[in-house]
């Protein structure tokens, strides 16, 4: 049965909106539910209308590209033994289906994902944004292939892949997973998967914003070369693009970002996060890299024995910072932290314990309240306001909900002149509390856990820090 929707008036609909103009994937999306069609078809339209070729054409032309991927797969699943990922897949295949998840298609698209980079350290693959993505995109395929699908279905879900992984290809520009096999793969896997269990052209837009959120400023290539650690980001792009497909589908969870707006802050996040966060991973993987004795054989007789001296010395000092982490942290009886309203512990539950600590400080009856908060806490305004409020006029605790839920209305808060202000210094949040007795003011950073670094106070950092533990607030450096 052909899986051919589109008539003539879809294909003269979608030449008029994408001939003189090339169409975003959020327009695509758009065009879609104004077509009443799914995306996959408005995708095969599109190329149908730009490439002058027909359905059947654009189809099978579009799972043809994955034939060297499919038989790189094959070796990775048979014989392969890669440089890195050793013999993972074979490892996997010779065990009974659902070795790593219980669901037939996911387990399979999992092994199969690991089997094409065993195969593509072998004989490599035709890459995509990178041959990174091409692996999910090769190991679902062939799942779906095995598990019942039509292969004129499948050919027409490669073709949907294909359209995203374009979109990934024209924005990676430097190394980076989020736009490649973990980024790219995971929202390429959530819209394949949510086109093909029937979700609307907008649900495949949410599946995917969900998919891309999680790996969003992944690195990648360090971990290339360091063995075993690539598996978890391929075969997570599986599991994340199944997880955001489940959920778009079988839940009423808001996703309300445009799929272009997610796509161009992944791609603008990718080039300007790469160069700080290789730099880091460099450092503390470099000496875990693979090697090659007959590489290595052709450097400066010097440089033979330092990469040895560099891991002892990275060690030492990761071994160190852990042991100042896990000294600053609490008894394991008493671990965790207050409950914390409004959904988030560093930006709501910090800068509510800051302004408690205000609030244990001041004197008299309130008249003015001036708020500066860092740029992302300032962007969470509308959850860490409330509750910056309830603490400061009411000296109300991080689990407050009742409190937090009216704060805004009562005529406590709306009798007091607010002031809010953005500023551009990281991790800062201050109050000030003006009185008819006079002045508190507290200069803090944000931290997690809703836990506060006091750097400065009215009357004084000494007192601040005595009310914030008679509070039973954790103050950190």
């Amino acid at each position: 049965m052909s899986t051919n929707l589109l008539s003539k008036d879809h294909i003269d609909a979608i030449a008029a909106r994408t001939e003189r103009q090339t169409a975003t994937l959020g327009e695509l999306v758009a065009l879609a539910e104004e077509l009443k069609l799914p995306l996959s078809q408005v995708v095969v339209g599109e190329a149908m209308v730009r490439e002058q070729k027909t359905y059947e054409a654009v189809i099978d032309a579009c799972f043809a590209a994955f034939e060297h991927n499919l038989r790189a797969l094959d070796k990775g699943l048979v014989d392969g033994n890669s440089f890195v990922l050793g013999t993972v897949a074979t490892d996997l295949a010779r065990q009974e289906r659902g070795t790593l998840i219980d669901d037939e298609l996911i387990d399979r698209a999992l092994v199969y994902t690991l089997a094409a980079e065993v195969g593509n350290h072998e004989v490599g693959l035709r890459p995509c944004a990178g041959t990174g993505d091409s692996c999910p995109y090769t190991g679902l395929l062939k799942a779906l292939l095995e598990t019942g699908v039509e292969p004129e279905r499948v050919r027409l879900t490669s073709a949907l892949i294909l359209k995203v992984g374009s979109v990934f290809r024209a924005g990676k520009v430097t190394t980076g997973c989020n736009m490649e096999g973990y980024g790219a793969g995971s929202a390429a896997t959530a819209a394949a998967l949510t086109d093909l269990r029937g979700g609307s052209a907008s649900q495949v837009a949410k599946a995917m914003i969900l998919a891309i959120s999680p790996t969003l400023g992944v690195p990648c290539t360090p971990r290339v070369v360091t063995r075993g650690l690539c598996a978890t980001h391929i075969g997570g792009a599986i599991l994340v693009g199944n997880l955001a497909s489940k959920l778009v589908l079988k839940s009423t969870l808001p996703v309300d970002i445009d799929v272009d707006v997610m796509i161009a802050m992944a791609a603008r996040i990718h080039r300007e996060a790469a160069p700080a966060i290789t730099a880091v991973n460099v450092k503390y993987l470099k000496p875990y890299f693979k090697k090659r004795a007959q590489v290595e054989a052709l450097l400066d007789p010097g440089l033979a024995g330092k990469d040895a001296s560099v891991a002892d010395e990275v060690l030492v000092e990761a071994r160190e910072e852990l042991r100042q982490m896990m000294a600053a942290s609490r008894p394991l009886t008493q671990t965790l932290g207050d409950v914390v309203v409004g959904g988030s512990s560093i930006a709501v539950g910090s800068p509510t314990n800051m302004a408690r600590i205000a609030h244990a400080l001041k004197r008299g009856r309130i008249a003015r309240i001036e708020i500066e908060l860092t740029k992302d806490l300032y962007s969470r305004r509308a959850i860490n306001v409330p509750a910056i409020l309830m603490g400061a006029v009411f000296g109300s605790h991080t689990s407050d909900g009742d409190m937090y839920a009216k704060v805004m209305e009562t005529p406590e808060v709306r009798a007091i002149d607010i002031s809010l202000k953005e500023i551009a210094e990281p991790e800062v949040q201050r109050i000030r509390i003006l009185t008819d007795e006079g002045s508190v003011w507290l200069d803090s950073r944000n931290r997690g856990g809703a836990r506060v670094c006091v750097v400065d106070a009215e009357p004084s950092r000494g007192e601040a820090i005595a009310a914030a533990r008679s509070l039973g607030i954790q103050i950190v450096d």
